[in-house]
C-alpha cells in the first residue's frame, strides 16, 4: 500500500489525540500499512519530532510505543503570537507608552542578567560573541557569528518575535542596547541589516573601540 504524502502530519495528529501508540495501532487508525507507518515514524524520529520506548509485557520482543517530542509543538496550532500582540496593545491602552516602556525595560534587565551569567568566564570579545550567538540561537534567532577583517559579525537569520517587534518598535531598539550593555562600553556595535527595514535578516558588526 502506498503511503499518502501527508501521512506524517496525520501520524503526528493521531499521536497528539491518542497519546503513545504502536506503529501497528497507528497504521490501523489511519489506514496505512504497519511498515509504511514505521517508515514515516523513523523519518519523524530523525527530525526529532517523535521517539519510541519499549513496552514490556507479553511473550516475545517488546513492542515499541511511539510518542511526540517537544519539537513537534510547531506542527500544531499556536496562538502565542496573537496573544503577545494583544498583551502589548492591552498594556499600551491601560498603562500608556510609559507603562509599556517600563515593562520592556524590566524584560531587558532580566535578559541582561541571564546573558551575563552565560558569558561569565568568557575570555575576549570573540569568545563573548560566540557565546552570545549560541544563546540567541537557542532562543530561536538562528544566530551565528563570523569574523570579518578587524570586526565580528553577529548574524540572526530568523526573528521569532518579528510580529511583536513590528507592533512594538522599542523591542528592536532595546536589542541593540542589550548587546551594548552586555559587551561593554569598549565595544562598538552597529546594526548593518534589519528585518523590520526590509532586509532578509538582522546582522550586527561588532568591534573593539580604538583608543
Amino acid at each position: 500500500m502506498t503511503t499518502p504524502r501527508n501521512s506524517s502530519e496525520r501520524i503526528l495528529t493521531e499521536l497528539k489525540r491518542g497519546g503513545p501508540q504502536t506503529a501497528r495501532t497507528l497504521g490501523a487508525a489511519l489506514g496505512i500499512s504497519a511498515e509504511g507507518t514505521r517508515q514515516q515514524l523513523l523519518r519523524l524520529a530523525n527530525a526529532g519530532l517523535v521517539s519510541a520506548r519499549n513496552q514490556a509485557g507479553g511473550v516475545g520482543r517488546p513492542s515499541q510505543l511511539w510518542q511526540l517530542e517537544e519539537n513537534s509543538r510547531s506542527h500544531f496550532p499556536d496562538s502565542h503570537t496573537e496573544l503577545s500582540l494583544q498583551l502589548i496593545e492591552g498594556v499600551r491602552q491601560v498603562f500608556g507608552e510609559a507603562g509599556l516602556q517600563q515593562l520592556l525595560d524590566n524584560r531587558q534587565q532580566k535578559q541582561l542578567q541571564g546573558y551575563r551569567r552565560a558569558l561569565d568566564g568568557a575570555t575576549g570579545l570573540r569568545d563573548k560573541v560566540a557565546r552570545l550567538a549560541q544563546l540567541r540561537s537557542d532562543e530561536g534567532y538562528m544566530a551565528r557569528w563570523e569574523e570579518d577583517a578587524d570586526s565580528l559579525l553577529l548574524i540572526e537569520d530568523h526573528c521569532p518575535i518579528q510580529c511583536a517587534a513590528q507592533t512594538c518598535q522599542p523591542l528592536c531598539r532595546l536589542e541593540l542596547t542589550l548587546f551594548q550593555a552586555l559587551l561593554g562600553d569598549g565595544v562598538c556595535i552597529e546594526r548593518n541589516e534589519h528585518l523590520s527595514a526590509g532586509a532578509r535578516r538582522c546582522s550586527y558588526r561588532i568591534s573593539a573601540k580604538r583608543p
